[in-house]
């Protein structure tokens, strides 16, 4: 009994330390552990291998999940695109928006288009969003951490243990330089210097581009896990989530999914029999409640009308959606902007963060035609009636860009986006195919406050124009009447425009809102799912994503979303762990 005694404790002891990065030296992260990438076609068709854990996405949040699970259990990861290894579209910064602007249906980002008329995206590949963004970094604000009910201690354990592996300071680029002095002579200040933390004032970031311009996604904290616990295969489109409803059962249980691989059959993968193993959902504030309704949760007259059995009725799901609205001023420059996403940040007192972005890749295969991070070479198309709209005609549009002065290019663009936006939607199905997108509803602006925190966004970037930072590289006459009358056509959307867009800073919001993809929801905490992030009215399901958020945490959630699989992975652990040690 004594020696029983010890061994538990001895096993308490070593997952604490590890848990919490003590008792051994710093070593370089490498991907030399980094499990091997399947193609879900080499799933067994008999004698299946059954896990403790199924993690459905290889996104943002589900890696480093997947990863810390995988240090103590048998984990299978269940990512419906492929690789970022190897993609240069993905991996060079330089050609950004060539992976935005890819259509093919095994590119690394799905278009879709909000039945607002703001087009959008969502990740496609294993990394998840963490492979097509603008690679900035930072974390949430305390109060936000407060807020959701997260053990600060944890959390402040979880960042570095992502920053540490994939996070580097940037080289900061002019365009972002002229930002920072300008925002801070503008007033949004004190300047914060260089940090990670949420804080108002001006402030550099960190980014997830090493000073060679190449990305470090999430799919890289998988090599922080075993990978003899760890299998991941790719093109593998979960359709469905298994439960058994046994008679007698308290809760339908969670014990597997069913999924097609790359070449259209169906598997099915299994939960071992153990009552602590779970099914793990991180398809994101889209996927998530897309696959809950797929899977027979939610509303169910919704679920009646694709002839989707009720497995549990739950009116929450696919409701609260949201998407941080954002709008941008194209600024004409004397010379062309060395290319820059997202380095510098403006964190204003009402709620309204001030961003950048310039120039374009200079690779033989980038695109030479574009407007820096706005464009996804989508085209406007705010003449063409409505029914006529599609992301076929606007890549036509697209191509006769080629034909503009290039002084349209040059230059940069300055953002402002809402914090928190109280306008919210909803996500419903359209059909029961998983690979499709669902009709998705943001509302942006109906709440009134969201549209005076965008005016205030766009005087400050007027404010910013006139400083002497500005005055120096903005051509003469590049006043704000100017500026809003180019940013009309250079601000890409489905939205019909007014002939007062530009007159009235309301009506110029509302007709050249876009999205910077910080859209969540869906599967609410308290609402789908508890503060485990278990779902309510199951067992052996969870949904760990941005679909759990209320908001958007931070100016940019990819730092907190990595952050919080990791978190949830130690979560788990130590609740297991710490039922071997009579905790």
């Amino acid at each position: 009994m004594a020696s029983m005694f010890f061994f538990k404790v001895i096993v308490c002891l070593c997952f604490l330390s590890l848990s919490q990065g003590k008792g051994t030296a710093k070593q370089p992260f490498t991907l030399k552990n980094l499990p091997v990438l399947e193609k879900a076609s080499s799933f067994p068709a008999t004698r299946h291998t059954t896990y403790d854990y199924i993690v459905v996405g290889g996104g943002t949040a589900g890696c480093p999940l997947a990863a810390t699970l995988s240090l103590k259990y048998k984990v299978l990861v269940l990512e419906r695109g492929g690789s970022p290894y190897g993609n240069r579209n993905i991996s060079y910064m330089e050609n950004f928006h060539i992976g935005l602007s890819n259509t093919a249906p095994d590119s690394s980002s799905q278009a879709f288009v909000s039945t607002d008329g703001v087009i959008n995206a969502r990740a496609r590949v294993l990394g998840g969003g963490t492979c097509i963004n603008a690679g900035f970094y930072s974390r949430a604000s305390s109060s936000f951490v407060q807020d959701v009910g997260w053990e600060a201690d944890l959390v402040n354990e979880s960042y570095p243990w992502v920053e540490d592996k994939v996070v580097q300071w940037p080289k900061i680029a002019p365009w972002q330089a002229a930002l920072r002095d300008g925002l801070v002579e503008a007033g949004v200040s004190p300047f914060n210097g260089y940090t990670y933390d949420h804080v108002s004032g001006t402030k550099v970031g960190g980014t997830i581009f090493d000073a060679n311009g190449h990305r470090h996604t999430a799919a890289d904290l998988l090599a922080a896990g075993d990978p003899n616990n760890l299998r991941v295969l790719l093109h593998a489109s979960v359709h469905r989530i298994v439960f058994n409803s046994q008679q007698g059962r308290l809760k339908p249980r969670a014990i597997g999914v069913q999924f097609a691989d790359e070449e259209g059959r169906l598997h099915q993968a299994l939960l071992n029999n153990n009552k602590e193993s779970e099914i793990i959902v991180s398809s994101g504030a889209i996927g998530s409640p897309q696959l809950l309704l797929l899977s027979g949760i939610g509303p169910k007259n919704d679920l009646k009308k694709h002839n989707i059995p009720v497995v549990l009725h739950n009116k929450y799901v696919g409701k609260g959606m949201a998407d941080n609205p954002m709008n941008s001023i194209f600024i004409p420059t004397k010379s062309p902007p060395r290319q820059s996403l997202i380095e510098t940040v403006g964190i204003t007192e009402a709620g309204v963060f001030i961003e950048a972005s310039s120039g374009f890749g200079q690779s033989p295969d980038s695109i030479q035609c574009h407007h820096g991070i706005m464009s996804a070479e989508i085209g406007q198309l705010s003449t063409v009636p409505p029914k006529q709209r599609s992301l076929e005609l606007a890549k036509m549009y697209a191509d006769n860009k080629l034909n503009l002065p290039k002084e349209v290019f040059q230059g940069g663009f300055i953002l402002e986006k809402i914090d928190g936006p109280l306008s919210t939607g909803h996500l419903l199905l359209i059909d029961t195919d998983v690979k499709n997108n669902p009709a998705v509803t943001f509302n942006y602006f109906s709440h009134p406050q969201d549209l005076s925190r965008c005016v205030y966004g766009i005087k400050t970037i007027e404010k910013i124009l006139k400083t002497n930072r500005f005055a120096q590289l903005s051509p003469d006459g590049a006043g704000m009447e100017r500026v809003l009358n180019m940013s009309v056509r250079a601000n890409v959307n489905l939205i019909p425009k007014h002939a007062n867009t530009t007159e009235s800073l309301e009506q110029f919001c509302k007709d050249t809102v876009i999205t910077i993809w910080h859209y969540h929801g869906g599967c609410h905490v308290g609402k789908v799912v508890d503060e485990q992030h278990r779902v309510l009215g199951v067992s052996g399901l969870r949904v760990v994503d941005g679909s759990t958020f209320s908001k958007s945490p931070g100016t940019n959630p990819q730092a907190t979303v990595m952050m919080m699989g990791r978190y949830f992975g130690v979560k788990i652990l130590r609740g297991r762990l710490g039922q071997a040690c009579g905790v």
